[in-house]
């Protein structure tokens, strides 16, 4: 199957994704012949003036379950809260070798991709020119990630370990650090630190980034290449065939809508119960649930009204501020803070992680319940719940570039950004406990921890006022364009389904997180994002040997 090149092909993230529906292969492919039309089992109706386009089998459960999940826990907020910690404890210590392995084999999927002749199959065909150039797809892989997360995480995962590492915990034998199966670094500063943020990259580089390289790759190459629907399913048909059109299929999108709603829950309320401390630290506003639930209130209303009044070019170039807010915050603290230790701390750290990642990444024998649970079973499945959302995005703005291209691209340049972030501020804050004696930092909660970092350091107002915008743009930016994923799946495909069906998915998403903070708070997120991100970890590793198989059957430049 050859095509020509469309000359008037779309040029910018907006025009690409609205006719991403439009676009055809370039050059050689393998299309599946299917008689499947996108929207084709669709039901359209109107209420008064609302017109409606969903995919019911799916809308119509995956809705009807998150209403009446938000309906119970608001009733039973007295229970919901125990619950939701017995669930997230039960999940992490039973299920932490299944996170652990699962992470694994994305990553070995990936790098064995990337070595293989598969590699050189080129998404969109074997003429297929990329959208965008190597500059603003870097951009975009990163701005796709992790914005809330290492806002949160930026000093308080650091530094949480290296104190972990620096203290060691008596155990039977002798003493052990509580986050890693090493002999941990007692009194020993430097060795605590390279150990901290050997265990804070571990969770924030190869691993989550193969997470989605492996969806993301999946998406588009099933709909670029196969001309299926941009939805989880389609993935799934060199195994399910023409059955991904029904109950199998409808199931795989059901838990990739409950994954992806519960991870941008989980996003939305860490990313407000930072916003709530850092306006606490400088307007004295109580920094409680109320503040919390107001925060999330008030952006998500910011975030409908983007939807409604379709300012989605808007939205995008304030993402694009945002990204340019925290570059400058970056460099201000590299220049204003520890910049040697800073310089020569990312290198360090790198060879740190490559180091301990065999310890780290060890699923079984371990002896570190605290790290591998309450640590990296977390993260996993936040990460993977988040996989359909930011694989969707990856997917979108890809078309052109090789699987070997695709896989190494995004696979190192958002790790390197993430390394890079964690190191400025980890090792920041690291400084200020060791050598200048700042405690405050170590004893906040971790809301709070980076506005106390921030403090010790020039402009400190206007560097925390900064922080807060940044903050609460990436929790408008994710709540926008997360109702615009899970809208798509759930009509079936279509890019372009009604407003108000977008309308209904961004409340839902303000609504979860809301109810998740009043039942348990931090916890009761953790414990959703575990609780769905399990089921779906089960879809993504089926998906692996299926995206093999896609593979295979395509053509290679």
């Amino acid at each position: 199957m050859t095509q020509k090149k469309d000359k008037n092909k779309p040029d910018d993230l907006e025009e690409v994704i609205a006719h991403l529906d439009k676009i055809e292969p370039e050059g050689e492919v393998n299309p599946i012949d299917t008689d499947y039309k996108v929207g084709q089992d669709n039901v359209s109706f109107k209420l008064g003036r609302y017109g409606f386009d969903i995919h019911n089998p799916v809308f119509g459960t995956a809705a009807g379950t998150i209403i009446l999940f938000v309906v119970l826990t608001l009733l039973f907020q007295t229970q919901a809260e125990p619950l939701f910690g017995s669930l997230r404890g039960w999940l992490t210590s039973n299920l932490d070798w299944f996170f652990i392995s699962a992470g694994n084999i994305f990553v070995l999927v990936c790098l064995g991709l990337v070595v293989s002749p598969l590699g050189r199959v080129r998404i969109g065909g074997t003429e297929a020119k990329p959208d965008f150039s190597y500059l603003g797809w870097f951009s975009m892989l990163f701005a796709a990630g992790m914005g809330i997360g290492l806002m949160f995480y930026g000093v308080s995962e650091p530094l949480s370990h290296f104190s972990s590492s620096f203290a060691g915990t008596t155990v039977e034998g002798g003493v052990r650090t509580d986050w890693a199966p090493l002999a941990g670094a007692v009194g020993d500063a430097l060795a605590a630190e390279r150990l901290g943020m050997a265990a804070t990259i571990y969770h924030w580089a190869l691993h989550p980034w193969a997470i989605y390289s492996v969806i993301a790759l999946g998406l588009a190459l099933f709909s670029f290449n196969k001309g299926l629907p941009l939805t989880v399913r389609s993935i799934f048909y060199p195994l399910l065939g023409e059955r991904i059109w029904g109950w199998p299929g409808h199931i795989i999108d059901i838990l990739a809508i409950f994954a992806t709603l519960f991870g941008l829950a989980t996003s939305l309320g860490i990313g407000a119960s930072q916003a709530a401390a850092g306006l606490s630290y400088l307007f004295d506003l109580p920094p409680g649930t109320t503040t919390q639930v107001l925060l999330i209130v008030a952006i998500t209303a910011v975030a409908l009204f983007s939807v409604v009044a379709g300012l989605e070019a808007g939205v995008q170039r304030l993402s694009q501020i945002n990204m340019t807010l925290a570059a400058l915050l970056l460099l201000f603290v590299i220049i204003v803070g520890p910049t040697l230790a800073i310089i020569t701390g990312f290198f360090s750290n790198l060879g740190a992680y490559f180091q301990h990642l065999p310890a780290l990444a060890n699923p079984i024998g371990r002896a570190d319940s605290n790290f591998a649970q309450g640590w990296t079973s977390f993260y996993w499945a936040w990460w993977i719940s988040w996989s359909p959302f930011v694989g969707m995005f990856i997917a979108r703005v890809s078309r052109g570039r090789t699987v070997r291209e695709f896989l190494i691209s995004v696979l190192l340049i958002p790790s390197a950004a993430c390394v890079l972030w964690m190191t400025v501020f980890g090792s920041t804050a690291i400084s200020q406990l060791v050598t200048d004696g700042y405690t405050a930092v170590a004893e906040a909660v971790l809301p709070l921890q980076l506005f106390l970092m921030l403090d010790a350091l020039p402009l400190s107002q206007i560097t925390s006022f900064i922080a807060i915008v940044l903050v609460i743009v990436f929790f408008v930016t994710s709540s926008d364009s997360g109702s615009l994923v899970i809208d798509t799946i759930s009509a079936g495909g279509k890019v372009e389904a009604p407003v108000p069906q977008r309308v209904f998915w961004c409340t839902f998403e303000g609504l979860v997180a809301i109810v998740l903070i009043l039942g348990g708070g931090l916890v009761a997120l953790q414990a959703m994002a575990v609780s769905t991100g399990f089921p779906f970890t089960i879809i993504l590793l089926i998906s692996c040997w299926s995206l093999i198989k896609g593979l295979a059957s395509e053509p290679r430049g």
